[in-house]
């Protein structure tokens, strides 16, 4: 147990990549020295190993190696031919990432609220929100959590819908027994050094059942070829080298231990938590939830932000400015009280500490703050 004088010091990270990396530094550094032997550096064994290995991970039959997340929802948008005159349906409490990729591809993000308790896409809001022009839809998983999928299929395939999870948060986490990644047309990941399953800079990948589609992205991340100075179509550079595809190989290994020290860590807030104003989050039965963020909400949010990082805390705030406020999105905004539920939840949320390692004095000593913080209040 902490004496007071050592809890006083003490330092909690939002996020702690030096820990994690300590503990698999040999693994990592001989896979990567691999890597440098063969000098095979991007679309090479290791790629086309971990695309075998992340697709039979999350139960699809398809795994194409990309760039990043963003390059992933680029690429799958385009692979369905989602573009100029065709609107996409996705929320705004979220990532700008999904907004600025339908964009990018020339069609027109349309936001709809999200659920009070989960915080993921508000299937009851689908049916306003379609027109003769939407193609398709982006659920986020949030946090961690699976959206409502079910739902949200059944509007899809009445309406002939293309549906892209945003899968970015959550690796590993499962819907009612389906793992994310393979519940959609097509879903995405992002490998940002932060998240569950994360490299050393930049990466993502697009899971799928559908052979076509897989096959149009893996042209799409490489010029729009299929071999060498032949270009069927124009593509762009988004491939995943291969030292990112050699550490996250290493790291993948180790992903289920992670997820079930996150929702450990979760249940240990959840303890230390109760009583205070703070909101928990839901996890609703059916699903798991895999933690990439722990959010709270509760009263005096700036306030109780600044007091805990006074005293060695860091937190953050996912997200400050909801995606249809943004000012590059003020051509498809509604504006302000369009989307109520995402306004307030900009407002009021804070992420605590979340990461494998995190300590249970660690969360004790967050816990302790917060009550203070309210106490004193």
């Amino acid at each position: 147990m902490a004496t007071t004088e050592s809890r006083a010091s003490m330092q909690v990270p939002l996020v702690d990549l030096r820990v994690q990396y300590q503990t698999l530094k040999d693994e990592i550094m001989a896979a990567v020295a691999d890597v440098f032997e063969g000098m095979q550096l991007f679309l090479g064994p290791n790629v086309r190993a971990f695309e075998a290995e992340f697709a039979a991970y999350s139960r699809a039959q398809h795994a194409i190696g990309v760039g990043s997340g963003t390059d992933a929802l680029i690429l799958s948008l385009r692979a369905a031919d989602v573009g100029p005159g065709d609107e996409v349906i996705t929320v705004s409490h979220t990532f700008f990432a999904d907004t600025e990729a339908i964009a990018l591809v020339g069609a027109t993000p349309v936001f709809v609220d999200v659920e009070p308790d989960t915080w993921n896409v508000d299937p009851s809001k689908l049916e306003a929100a379609i027109t003769p022009r939407t193609k398709a839809i982006v659920p986020v998983h949030l946090c961690g959590q699976p959206a409502e999928m079910a739902p949200i299929l059944e509007f899809a395939r009445k309406h002939k819908l293309f549906v892209l999870e945003d899968a970015c948060q959550a690796h590993g986490a499962d819907y009612r027994g389906q793992r994310v990644g393979s519940i959609g047309d097509a879903a995405v990941f992002s490998f940002y050094c932060s998240k569950n399953l994360g490299g050393f800079g930049e990466g993502g990948m697009v899971t799928t059942n559908d052979a076509r589609l897989a096959a149009r992205i893996r042209r799409l991340r490489d010029h729009g070829s299929d071999r060498r100075y032949e270009h069927a179509e124009i593509g762009t550079n988004a491939r995943l080298d291969e030292v990112q595809a050699a550490i996250l190989r290493v790291k993948l290994r180790h992903l289920d231990e992670w997820n079930a020290r996150r929702q450990a860590n979760a249940a240990a807030y959840g303890e230390a938590l109760a009583g205070t104003p703070l909101e928990l989050p839901t996890v609703r039965p059916d699903r798991t939830h895999v933690y990439h963020l722990y959010v709270v909400r509760g009263p005096r949010r700036d306030a109780l932000k600044e007091y805990l990082g006074a005293r060695g805390i860091s937190t953050g705030v996912h997200y400050p400015i909801p995606g249809h406020l943004q000012p590059a999105a003020r051509a498809w905004s509604r504006g302000p009280g369009s989307l109520p539920v995402t306004e307030a939840l900009s407002e009021r949320v804070l992420s605590l500490p979340m990461y494998p390692e995190l300590t249970r004095e660690q969360i004790a000593y967050v816990a302790d703050a917060v009550r203070a913080f309210y106490a004193a209040g």
